[in-house]
């Protein structure tokens, strides 16, 4: 491993190949250990610069890893350090995500620069550091998130084209295959009443931050959104289409009982 600067802290995945240490991090604020992992794209034209612009106080942000297009892996912050990847951010219901988890920032330019696709390199390389990642902090499948499940509002990232599926075949993340796209009544803005509530519900009970208040409204139209970039990829509307509610229900079907939430 060689180091641009000297090493604040030593790597805690053997998979690190140099180290960049950030200049934003902190305690955890009261959480002992992380239970969320937390997948950002770095939205930026190159790795190198993300990496620059993430370890400077400056910036604001930091993160834990990034993955740049090769699969090389540089570390910023230590895991047992909160770094500030998440911002504004809550799942099943609790804020300050960022004292509760790891983030891996994945290079792609993301939305605004063209968002190609994700190289193999790359995603071998997020596949084995994700499962390093899990495995020694006994992080469940269901809290491996993208940052738009956390930030519906204000994130898009990783997106539509990082592969969820891929990380499901290597044992990490929580997934069903999407039900197929047809034809049929979709739930959308202006729609109201039972079956609107009992969507929020269904989505407020996997983790994401949701009212429940039976008007399909511009919040609700988001988190569908967000909820579509990770789990029903092939079409990102908005609409509560069939495909969604039924990948919606197989993903709260398949949840172990132990970690089911009632709606």
């Amino acid at each position: 491993m060689t180091s641009e600067i000297p090493p604040a802290f030593q790597p805690d995945s053997e998979l690190v190949s140099r180290i960049v240490a950030a200049e934003n991090r902190e305690d955890r604020r009261g959480c002992s250990a992380p239970n969320i992992l937390i997948l950002h794209y770095t939205g930026m034209e190159s790795a190198e610069a993300a990496i620059r612009w993430l370890a400077l106080r400056e910036s604001g942000v930091s993160c834990h890893y990034v993955v740049d297009e090769t699969g090389a892996i540089t570390q910023l912050v230590p895991e047992g350090s909160r770094a500030w990847h998440a911002g504004l951010s809550m799942w099943e219901g609790r804020d300050d995500v960022n004292s509760r988890s790891i983030g891996i920032e994945i290079h792609n330019p993301g939305h605004g620069l063209g968002y190609p696709d994700f190289p193999r390199a790359q995603m071998l390389a997020v596949e084995k550091l994700c499962h390093d990642i899990v495995s020694r902090n006994k992080i469940a499948p269901r809290h491996v998130l993208a940052h738009s499940d956390i930030a519906p509002a204000r994130k898009d990232d990783p997106g539509e084209k990082f592969n969820w599926a891929w990380l499901a075949l290597g044992g990490i993340g929580h997934w069903v295959e999407p039900a197929p796209i047809v034809e049929g009544d979709a739930l959308d803005t202006g729609s109201c009443g039972a079956a609107v509530r009992e969507l929020q519900k269904k989505l407020a009970a996997y983790g994401y931050g949701i009212d429940v208040t039976g008007a399909y409204d511009d919040a609700t139209r988001i988190v569908v959104r967000a909820f579509q970039r990770h789990f029903r990829p092939a079409l990102v509307d908005g609409r509560a289409d069939p495909s969604t509610l039924k990948t919606l229900d197989a993903l709260l079907e398949a949840l172990p009982e132990t970690d089911a939430r009632s709606f």
